[in-house]
């Protein structure tokens, strides 16, 4: 019979320790296994978080550096540009001072003319003063001046003087110009242009003229005529007006300057309403630029010849009253060659004088 085998307590409880710490390995391991992959996932998620931020700064940087870069190149033309301006400024900035020195050049130039002009001016000043206390120690009597241009001085052999002096100033449509032609243009202009006619102005001038020199103890009238004649003091028709304090001469000039030139020309009314004055004039002032064209009544053509006009003429000298001198200043007017001849006898025979002035008279 076979023997019976010994058991071997020891080695049995060793298999199980072993198997026990095995086992405790494995579980802990696996604990901390699983330990790791959650803080592994949760610092994966923490990493992809900061990707993430990281790319979102990345793509926000490249888009600032984009914008700064706009900038810059903005920044680099501006200054380009202001550097080209600055050398621009610099370049008119010379030119400028360039100038300023050419003008401080001239202003010095200036002044030295300036200062020989205010010598200049000084001396002239000094000389008209006493021209003008020469000439007023010979006018003082006279109530009225008017003032020339210049120095020129004229020698017209015409005397102002007598007690009862007759202006008559012819207010006929040919007083508007020299030349047919313009005579018929101006007719057609406005009021306002016909005033301002140069030969008209001439005529109202040369009244103001021989208005100065009339004398203080003087009567005076002042007519206009074309076809009509009219007194251009107010309401004197016929009646001398004393000189007084030219008051009435005054207001007759301010009216002179009002009247337009119009119509035709007769002679013949003027002489009618001389011979009606009480008494006759000592002085006659005829300021007229052509022969009459019509007689006391208006014409029946349109036209008048040149010795129909003679024939006016004489007419109404003929009814001239005697012993009345009248001095003729006359404005030669185009196509009337008779008229100068026949004015200047006119003159001659009544003891008066003719005159035929420059255009800058008086």
């Amino acid at each position: 019979m076979a023997r019976r085998r010994d058991t071997n307590i020891f080695s049995l409880a060793f298999l199980d320790v072993m198997s026990c710490g095995f086992g405790a390995i494995i579980l802990v391991f696996l604990i901390i296994n699983h330990a790791t992959e959650n803080e592994i996932r949760i610092s994966s998620q923490d990493l992809l978080a900061e990707i993430r931020l990281l790319d979102y700064q990345v793509q926000n940087g490249q888009k600032d550096m984009f914008d700064l870069r706009e900038r810059l190149e903005e920044m680099l033309q501006s200054i380009s540009d202001s550097a080209q301006a600055l050398n621009s400024t610099e370049t008119e900035l010379e030119e400028s001072e360039d100038e300023l020195a050419d003008m401080s050049a001239e202003s010095l130039a200036q002044i030295k003319s300036l200062k020989e002009l205010k010598s200049d001016v000084e001396t002239r000043e000094k000389e008209l003063q006493r021209l003008r206390a020469l000439e007023e120690a010979e006018e003082g009597s006279r109530i009225r001046t008017v003032a020339g241009q210049g120095d020129r001085q004229y020698l017209t052999g015409m005397k102002i003087g007598g007690k009862n002096i007759l202006i008559a100033l012819d207010t006929s449509a040919s007083m508007l110009d020299d030349k047919i032609v313009n005579v018929l243009r101006r007719r057609n202009m406005s009021d306002e242009r016909k005033l301002m006619a140069p030969k008209w102005q001439r005529g109202i001038r040369t009244v103001e003229w021989i208005a100065a020199q009339l004398p203080l103890d003087a009567s005076f009238q002042i007519y206009s005529f074309n076809e009509t004649v009219e007194s251009i003091v107010p309401d004197s028709d016929g009646d001398w007006i004393e000189l007084a304090e030219g008051r009435e001469l005054d207001q007759a000039l301010k009216h002179l300057n009002t009247l337009i030139p119009g119509k035709g020309t007769s002679l013949q009314n003027l002489i009618e309403a001389m011979n009606e004055l009480d008494p006759l004039p000592d002085n006659v002032y005829l300021i007229i630029d052509s022969l009459p064209t019509q007689g006391t009544k208006p014409p029946r053509s349109a036209t008048i010849s040149g010795r129909e006009r003679l024939n006016l003429f004489r007419d109404a000298v003929n009814r001239m009253p005697a012993q009345v001198p009248v001095n003729v200043i006359m404005f030669p007017m185009e196509g009337d060659p008779m008229a100068a001849a026949a004015y200047w006898n006119l003159a001659r025979t009544s003891g008066g004088s003719f005159l035929s002035p420059s255009r800058d008279w008086p």
